[in-house]
C-alpha cells in the first residue's frame, strides 16, 4: 500500500536509505580523523601555541579556509580526477566518499579547533609543569577536557554532511536526497518528496538529540 502511494518500490527506498547511511558513516569517520589532525595542528602552531610556528599555521589555516569556501557541488566536480585516481571511478556511491571527506574535514577542523581552544589554559600549564610531553598534553589533557564540546561539534558536522549527501546524487551516488530529486521532484511525486523530507528531519532530530545526550553525560564524568 505504501509503495503504491509513493509510486516507488520498497527496494528503491531501502537502497536509498542504505546509500545515505553508507556515505555519511564512512565519510564522517575519515573526515573526523583528518579534521581532528588539522585542528590539533592549528591549535599547536598558532601564536602562543605549544609548538608555535607561523608558517605551518598560516599554510594550514589558509588551506582549510580555501577548501571550506568552495561550494560542495563545484568541488565535487573539480576533484573528479583525484577521485578517479583514488577509487578508480568518478561516479557512484564509493566515488562520492572522496569529495564528502574533503568537504567535511576542514569544516570539522574549525569546529574541533574551537572546542580545543575552549580548554582552560591553566590545565595545559599544569600538565607542562608535571613534565608531560606535547603528545601527552594532547592525549591526556586537551582532548579529554574538550570531549563534550567535541561531541557537539561532531554532531553539527554530521548534520551538515547529511545535507551534502543529497548533492552527491549529481555523480550517481544515490541516497535519500537523490531519491527525492529524481523520483519526487522530476516526476512531480509530491508524496514521495514529503516522506523523504520527513525522514531527513527525523534523522537530524535523532542525531542532534543523541549528540546532546552524549555531551551532557561527558560533562559529568
Amino acid at each position: 500500500m505504501i509503495e503504491s502511494y509513493l509510486r516507488v518500490p520498497g527496494s528503491t527506498l531501502a537502497l536509498a536509505a542504505s546509500q545515505t547511511l553508507y556515505m555519511v558513516g564512512w565519510s564522517l569517520v575519515a573526515g573526523a580523523l583528518l579534521g581532528m589532525l588539522l585542528a590539533i595542528v592549528l591549535v599547536l602552531t598558532r601564536p602562543d601555541g605549544l609548538l608555535e610556528n607561523n608558517a605551518v599555521f598560516f599554510i594550514t589555516s589558509t588551506t582549510v579556509n580555501i577548501v571550506r569556501s568552495v561550494p560542495f557541488i563545484i568541488m565535487m566536480v573539480a576533484i573528479m580526477p583525484f577521485t578517479k585516481a583514488v577509487v578508480g571511478t568518478r561516479v557512484g556511491t564509493v566515488a562520492a566518499l572522496i569529495p564528502l571527506i574533503v568537504h567535511v574535514a576542514p569544516y570539522l577542523a574549525r569546529l574541533f579547533e574551537g572546542s580545543l581552544l575552549e580548554v582552560n589554559t591553566g590545565i595545559i600549564e599544569a600538565a607542562q609543569t608535571m613534565g608531560a610531553s606535547t603528545v601527552q598534553v594532547i592525549w591526556y589533557f586537551l582532548i579529554p577536557e574538550a570531549r563534550a564540546s567535541l561531541v557537539l561539534a561532531l554532531t553539527t558536522g554530521t548534520i551538515g554532511l547529511l545535507g551534502a549527501t543529497a548533492m552527491a546524487g549529481a555523480i550517481g551516488a544515490g541516497g535519500v536526497g537523490n531519491l527525492a530529486l529524481v523520483y519526487g521532484y522530476e516526476r512531480l511525486n509530491m508524496p514521495l518528496m514529503a516522506v523523504t523530507v520527513i525522514i531527513l528531519v527525523v534523522l537530524v532530530q535523532l542525531i542532534q538529540s543523541l549528540g546532546n545526550v552524549a555531551a551532557r553525560k561527558l560533562r559529568h564524568i
